[in-house]
């Protein structure tokens, strides 16, 4: 999936206003030649590094679930079970459209991942349009010293503009395109004011991704920085519902709508 920040950007322009905040409907299963057709044998796994602490990139990865499940997709957000983790993420279950979340005890990327394979499995049955499995695991975790660095194979890293930051995504793809020759990686910019901002800071790490591993990673767009986000994260209320018409929920949804998009052309479990 060769994409860089440039080619998706026209997801984030403004959109002409509408009479209705009503979501649009997804596609149904003859909307699209073939797709819905034949069920999937498990549904995509995607793999999101989120720390212990992080609640806003925690938030991040709650949200673009929500927005997932509003473009019509199968979303389940599997994520392990500790003390440190409780107070990141929803209740176990279904939420808002759909939306589940599955806690999981887990002490290694083989234990999580054979747990989201399951829910992968059981979900396909009714995901005629779709859909992903967000496995969410400890950033620590993308340096085992055993074969199980390659059980998961596509991932989604988050980075803010700042330098330091962007270092340190740079050395988890380039771990993951290394360990994993099958990986595909993706970037979400987040906290970026302009659009240029984030446009620059994907274009760096794209570049020295280029020149010394000779791969890039894909790019899953821009989060924009906005208090409406800040907003959600206090009241624990999605985005997209609690302020629909925000820059951030906008931007969630695209974000969303270039993650199911490429969950249904693939087959990356």
């Amino acid at each position: 999936m060769p994409r860089d920040l440039g080619d998706v950007l026209h997801y984030f322009l403004p959109e002409p206003e509408s009479d209705s905040d009503e979501v649009r409907a997804a596609p149904g299963p003859m909307d699209t030649a073939g797709r819905g057709a034949e069920l999937p044998a498990a549904l995509p796994l995607l793999a999101l590094p989120v720390a212990d602490r992080d609640v806003v990139r925690a938030a991040l990865v709650w949200n673009l679930a929500v927005e997932v499940a509003r473009l019509g997709g199968r979303v389940s957000l599997v994520t392990r079970l500790s003390p440190d983790t409780t107070l990141l993420w929803p209740e176990a279950g279904r939420g808002p459209l759909g939306t589940e979340v599955v806690h999981t005890p887990a002490d290694d990327i083989a234990t999580l991942h054979c747990a989201a394979l399951d829910i992968a499995v059981a979900r396909a049955a009714d995901a005629r349009d779709g859909g992903i499995v967000l496995v969410c695991l400890p950033p620590e975790w993308l340096r085992p010293a055993g074969p199980e660095s390659t059980l998961l194979r596509w991932f989604l890293l988050f980075s803010t503009v700042d330098r330091r930051d962007l270092m340190d995504t740079y050395a988890h793809a380039k771990f993951l395109l290394c360990s994993n020759r099958d990986a595909c990686v993706g970037v979400t910019i987040h906290g970026a004011r302009r659009i240029a901002d984030a446009e620059r800071a994907f274009g760096q790490l794209a570049d020295v991704a280029s020149r010394h591993l000779d791969r890039t990673p894909v790019s899953y767009g821009l989060l924009v920085d906005d208090l409406h986000v800040y907003r959600a994260i206090v009241a624990r209320r999605p985005i997209g519902l609690e302020h629909p018409q925000s820059p951030a929920a906008r931007a969630l949804r695209d974000v969303a709508q270039l993650l199911l998009e490429d969950a249904r052309k693939s087959a990356i479990v």
